[in-house]
């Protein structure tokens, strides 16, 4: 039964379908497999079943490693059942919202295309998904419906020619159809260019997928609706740094924008000089509880009257953070530590607490800097 709060903000879960992959094993032998994307995309299923959405509308595709057994129902995750599901079936799916997730194996062509291998490659024959070609079909109109879509793919993006192929990548476009300005599509992806995608073999996890499925469990009470993608990007920046600064990783992931209004990739975050009011907000949307308005504006009622009454407010999380840094900011550095007090006393996190203080008395120089004459 569709929950009706959950339908007024637009997140009915009757309307909502997902594509779930997770390719662990590979005919091409032990040495190509990779313990956990079968058991993030489980986890992942089950984000979503607890949010409501249909049994029916969640494709799931499993290669999974023993001593895994899944204990849901779902389908193998060769070419060609993967492609029918593609091509066939997902197309015709009644709603506005699709989530796919693909973990697995992936190579970057020579053509830059993201080519997603399935469960039946093999050394010498590498079968596998173009994304690109895939993302152009659902960006068109051989996909009626399902506009509103987000596609997180946790793949290495290793340039072909840096594996050594002894063969190329076998060309595998999908049928695409018309162009229409009908789809609003966001896809995220692990690596970056180039790039390795870090997978945890002893826990079973990808780095990447680890971070997606902490951040959607922190925000439970939103799904099965899709987050804002900039707002997502921006909170897997911040922790995937912290895994690079441990030496976990070298991946740097990106996002890719589609829509009427916007077509746009923005860069990983280490060809993104973040101003200090950048920083400032990431450090902010760093805390769980500021995906949700009622704790937002519990933090902004604890400000004194004098400010929290002139505070231009906003209903997504990213830009109203980015509103409120900016009034207090024109007014002072002591309603910038205000704000700080109210935060800190709603979650003292030590490591987030840190990062705030850093980011607010850099924003706080700038600002000062700024006003000096010339």
């Amino acid at each position: 039964m569709t929950d009706p709060e959950q339908a007024a903000r637009g997140q009915d879960p009757g309307r909502v379908h997902a594509l779930i992959i997770g390719i662990e094993k590979y005919d091409a032998g032990a040495a190509w497999n990779l313990p956990g994307p079968a058991r993030d995309a489980l986890a992942f299923h089950r984000l979503l079943r607890t949010a409501g959405v249909p049994e029916s509308h969640l494709r799931l595709h499993l290669a999974p490693l023993p001593p895994l057994v899944p204990d849901v129902p779902y389908r193998p995750a060769d070419h060609a059942t993967l492609r029918r599901t593609l091509v066939r079936e997902l197309p015709t799916a009644e709603g506005e919202v699709l989530w796919v997730w693909w973990g697995g194996h992936g190579v970057l062509d020579r053509a830059e295309h993201l080519r997603l291998l399935c469960s039946d490659a093999t050394v010498g024959d590498k079968v596998a998904l173009d994304l690109d070609s895939a993302l152009a079909r659902y960006a068109g109109d051989a996909v009626p419906g399902l506009a509103e879509q987000l596609w997180l793919v946790d793949a290495c993006e290793t340039f072909e020619e840096a594996l050594a192929f002894r063969d190329l990548l076998p060309a595998d476009g999908l049928p695409v159809g018309r162009r229409n300005l009908a789809h609003r599509q966001s896809t995220l992806r692990a690596a970056g260019r180039g790039r390795a995608a870090a997978n945890d073999p002893v826990r079973a996890t990808g780095l990447f997928s680890e971070i997606l499925l902490g951040l959607f469990g922190e925000r439970a009470a939103e799904l099965p609706g899709l987050p804002d993608p900039e707002e997502l990007f921006s909170a897997v920046q911040v922790r995937m740094e912290a895994l690079r600064a441990a030496g976990r990783t070298l991946q740097h992931p990106e996002i890719r924008l589609r829509s009427p209004r916007r077509t746009e990739t923005l860069p990983p975050s280490e060809e993104r000089a973040l101003s200090p009011l950048g920083r400032a907000v990431d450090a902010f949307m760093d805390y769980p509880w500021t995906a949700d308005p009622v704790e937002r504006q519990a933090v902004v009622a604890a400000l004194s009257p004098r400010i929290h009454a002139t505070l231009p407010r906003h209903h997504k999380a990213r830009t109203d953070i980015t509103g409120i840094l900016n009034a207090l900011g024109r007014r002072g550095p002591e309603d910038l530590w205000e704000l700080f007090d109210a935060v800190v006393s709603l979650d003292d996190d030590h490591g987030r607490r840190t990062e705030l203080a850093d980011a607010l008395r850099e924003f706080a120089a700038f600002l000062t800097q700024r006003r000096r004459p010339g």
